[in-house]
């Protein structure tokens, strides 16, 4: 009978991967049930020396993206290495994910038209960085030359200043994740016909996805958005707003939000301003708006504005440091930090629950080529 909490127990997935997103991607099957296979150049991933901070023998940046994984070291322009992997391939795989440099793989014979013709129920994942067409198909990629060059870093950041880097890895790990939504939908495809088939994501299409929504405001208006701060283009008073000892986010973009809002700071005569009445108007006046609760948020600490706020029904929240997040009552209760066996190592796991549980981790990640000897050159394989 399958086990719920770890779906994809019957899958072996082979991660051709490096650095962040292919390994993104192998960590979310791991996590619900796959054998996952990291095959890594020998001395290890890159990643592995992405500190400090580095933790247990590796940096915390490697550690937090290859649970639950066994990593084999292969070097794979070596006859053997390149054969035995092969032979792997042939006899076990069902998923490959890679996200070698452009180009790499098809030097290898490791490509999927390769693969494909040896093993035909083979699904093959390319994570690649412009994606397999165009002028700069052949260029490599990195998260934040993406946020730079998908228009993701133009819009962050506040009005004047330079452009900044979204913090987390947000286009390598959502590349990630349409790397894994892209393999599922082949997997549906051959669960009814027992065809594999090729799966291409890029960071260069999540970049222009996560702008869904910028991008259709600036094809609606002919220009293009620009930075909002803590804001949200087209909403207001929608923003963070420094308290007297932190920071708070107050959204009431709504009418009937402004108008508790506006009762909430002693303003009622707000809701009749011409300026203000109205989401439009309050958008195309917010410099005057903002600047008036600007000064009035900073009278009063972040804890009253939340109580206040709270009790009004207006939708806040305080701006939390990563340290506040793991320790605060809502992440243990959801139990998001998760302990990994066979070590002191914690992590943030994966954000969704099957039947009310969410997958429980079953190994630590793995030292550089721990199990190339019982896998990759065993008798068996």
């Amino acid at each position: 009978m399958m086990d719920a909490s770890r779906p994809f127990a019957d899958l072996v997935v082979i991660e051709l991967g490096h650095s962040v997103a292919a390994p993104f991607a192998g960590q979310i099957f791991a996590d619900l049930g796959a054998q996952v296979i990291k095959v890594e150049k020998p001395g290890g991933d890159d990643a592995r020396k992405w500190g400090p901070p580095f933790w247990e023998g590796a940096s915390a940046t490697f550690q937090a993206l290859n649970r639950n994984k066994q990593s084999v070291t292969a070097d794979l322009r070596a006859e053997r290495d390149r054969n035995a992997l092969l032979s792997l391939i042939r006899a076990r795989a069902d998923i490959i994910v890679q996200n070698l440099r452009p180009g790499q793989v098809e030097e290898l014979g490791l490509d999927a038209d390769s693969l494909l013709a040896i093993k035909p129920s083979l699904i093959y994942c390319n994570v690649g960085a412009f994606g397999q067409r165009g002028p700069l198909k052949d260029r490599p990629g990195y998260d934040p030359l993406m946020q730079a060059f998908g228009g993701v870093m133009s819009t962050t950041g506040e009005p004047g200043r330079p452009s900044v880097r979204v913090g987390p890895s947000i286009v390598d790990m959502g590349t990630g994740m349409w790397a894994v939504i892209g393999t599922l939908a082949a997997l549906r495809v051959r669960q009814a016909t027992g065809q594999g088939g090729v799966v291409d994501v890029s960071l260069f299409e999540t970049a222009s996805a996560w702008l869904t929504i910028l991008a259709s405001q600036c094809m609606a208006s002919g220009q293009s958005p620009g930075k909002e701060g803590s804001g949200a283009a087209g909403i207001a008073p929608y923003k963070a707003y420094a308290t007297r000892d932190g920071e708070v986010v107050i959204a009431a973009g709504s009418d009937g939000l402004f108008r508790s809002l506006a009762q909430v700071v002693g303003h009622p005569e707000w809701v009749q301003d011409p300026r203000f009445v109205d989401n439009p108007n309050r958008v195309a006046n917010q410099v005057v708006l903002y600047g008036q609760l600007d000064t009035l948020i900073a009278r009063e600490t972040t804890a009253h504005w939340i109580q206040t706020l709270e009790a009004a029904g207006i939708p806040c929240a305080p701006v939390q440091s990563v340290a506040q997040l793991l320790a605060h009552p809502q992440t243990e209760a959801m139990g998001l930090v998760q302990s990994l066996p066979g070590s002191g190592l914690r992590a943030v796991g994966l954000p969704l629950s099957l039947n009310g549980v969410r997958p429980t981790p079953r190994s630590r990640p793995p030292e550089a080529g721990e199990h190339t000897s019982s896998i990759l050159h065993s008798p068996e394989s």
